[in-house]
């Protein structure tokens, strides 16, 4: 793949010596591990499809994806090549993103949620060479998924199945129960191919908001950058213990439960289903004390009745983010299971950005989504780009050292100001403090349980539907979730639609489940400015006494 970062000599040069970017790649700190505590557990899961336990040294984790690195190069895989994994949260995730740098090529976490329509986009996109994926997971068979299609992916070489039945495609039988290391010259490989700290690590798609994902590009600094900041801030040590029930295929799982956990020489225990009473047996048994997730995360382990019969003393800091935090949680996470919550704003472009304090007020936590963590900026703007006053509402923008290198193929997306401030799509305003609270969003999205859901996609879906004059999809206010999408509908003349005949129709057309709305409204008409825009503001003030209907 042909990679255009937005990446100017002036940025690395200032990064570098301001002492913002380490010039170091995932691979140095994995060794890095492995010569100063190599039996430490590096990661430990629970295959929840098999029952299997796996539990992982950092030796062992290095020769694992030392031996998978080899056999990629094996497979005809080439620096700056895209690796799909679609895979649950399994220790294969940190094995293959190690490997991947290793020998230069580029990895693309994509959620196991994702069918078809989301897939033959991403893997077309990014000219994928390679994707690894579970035989199947929470029932649903992805090998048939990808077999039905290869056939509109001409770039796509090689489908690498976890627990696999054909030896052509196991990831058993290609790269795990084969001695790589023996055929061919590791230390002259690794050499050759070692990607530059600047080079593209990661492909990580956007959720849509313009009617198709964006392809946001990462590098190795930009990503370490984002560890040493987050740890800094939360003051976290080796002898810290990553809880991660968010999905690694998540920017929140893929950067604060594994590459961080890694930097820190400390113990990922990974979750591949949320459950709040195996999590209390996670933290019970493995003795976390940290984890990163939305605010239903923090709402179950408070509130489920059996999470009370273990101890979760040692669960010390919950950073949360995605949706507003309920003051009465806050309190009862603290009183109910002796939890801090800390609040906190971030994108998939730049990570967390900003976040409230160990030590903060109650009122800044509920209240804000916290100040900028050192290396990070942030600034309310109005329509004219000037920067207002604190109190003021209006465009929010960043400018951050973890900032992303550009969409993939897009370069006029890249949204930049003078100065690089980033575009971020959200509205905000800021207190005398600097800590800000976003009050809304520019960009046409809705966050359910963290997820953001790419609502201009599911609309153009809708609107093919026959019956379908026009429509809008909004969020209906959820004490759980945050949101919940409601599809506001305009029927032809005559037609008829019920909500489940609405969610067999996307179903059909492989639309992913997270995706569906959860409630139909039929309109006679839709309220609209004076150029014949949708008001959606309109729609979410009715949307804000409206319920599921599943």
């Amino acid at each position: 793949m042909k990679f255009d970062p937005i990446l100017s000599q002036e940025r690395i040069d200032t990064m570098v010596s301001q002492g913002l970017w380490p010039n170091r790649l995932i691979t140095d700190h994995m060794d890095d591990a492995v010569a100063a505590c190599p039996d430490q557990v590096a990661v430990t899961d629970i295959n929840s499809m098999t029952g299997r336990h796996t539990t992982l040294s950092y030796r062992q984790l290095r020769r694992i994806g030392d031996r998978i690195a080899l056999g990629l190069v094996a497979m005809g895989i080439q620096p700056g090549d895209v690796i799909g994994l679609q895979l649950p949260n399994w220790w294969h995730y940190a094995a293959f993103y190690l490997a991947a740098v290793r020998i230069g090529a580029v990895v693309n976490p994509l959620m196991p949620i994702f069918r078809h329509r989301e897939l033959e986009f991403m893997l077309g996109y990014g000219e994928h060479k390679a994707v690894v994926i579970p035989r199947r997971f929470r029932g649903f068979d992805h090998v048939q998924m990808l077999a039905e299609l290869r056939g509109k992916l001409p770039k796509l070489e090689h489908v690498i199945v976890i627990d696999g039945e054909d030896d052509a495609t196991s990831f058993e039988a290609l790269l795990l129960n084969r001695r790589w290391e023996d055929e061919l010259d590791a230390e002259r490989i690794f050499a050759e191919r070692r990607p530059d700290p600047n080079d593209i690590t990661e492909l990580a798609y956007t959720s849509g908001t313009t009617g198709t994902p964006k392809g946001i590009m990462h590098t190795s600094n930009t990503l370490m950058c984002k560890a040493r900041i987050a740890i800094e801030h939360m003051q976290l040590t080796q002898r810290d213990t990553v809880l991660m029930g968010s999905p690694l295929a998540h920017q929140t799982g893929f950067m604060y439960g594994m590459i961080l956990s890694i930097v820190l020489h400390a113990k990922s225990v990974l979750m591949d289903i949320w459950d709040p009473i195996v999590a209390a047996q996670r933290i019970q048994d493995e003795r976390c004390t940290y984890t990163l997730a939305s605010t239903p995360f923090v709402s179950d382990l408070t509130y489920n009745e059996g999470v009370g019969r273990y101890d979760i003393s040692t669960m010390r800091l919950f950073l949360t983010a995605g949706a507003p935090i309920p003051r009465v949680l806050v309190q009862d996470a603290k009183r109910k299971r002796d939890i801090f919550v800390m609040s906190a704003w971030g994108m998939s472009e730049n990570g967390v950005v900003t976040a409230t304090r160990i030590g903060d007020s109650e009122d800044k936590i509920v209240n804000t989504d916290g100040a900028p963590l050192p290396g990070q900026q942030v600034r309310v703007v109005d329509v004219d780009g000037k920067p207002l006053p604190p109190g003021e509402e209006g465009r929010l923008q960043a400018r951050c050292c973890t900032q992303f290198v550009g969409y993939l193929g897009r370069p006029e997306a890249y949204e930049m100001h003078d100065g690089m401030w980033f575009e971020t799509g959200d509205n905000a305003r800021m207190d005398e403090d600097g800590y800000i609270r976003i009050t809304g969003r520019s960009k046409d999205i809705l966050i359910r349980g963290g997820e953001n859901i790419p609502v201009v996609e599911i609309e153009s879906v809708i609107y093919e539907h026959p019956a379908v004059d026009d429509v809008a999809i909004v969020a209906m206010p959820d004490e759980r979730l945050g949101e919940r999408g409601c599809a506001f509908v305009k029927l032809n003349s005559g037609a008829s639609l019920t909500f489940r005949e609405l969610i067999d129709y996307l179903a059909e057309r492989h639309v992913a489940k997270n995706y569906l709305p959860e409630r139909l409204e039929i309109l006679a008409d839709f309220p609209r400015t004076p150029s014949g825009k949708i008001q959606k503001f309109k729609l979410r003030e009715v949307a804000k006494d409206l319920h599921p209907e599943r």
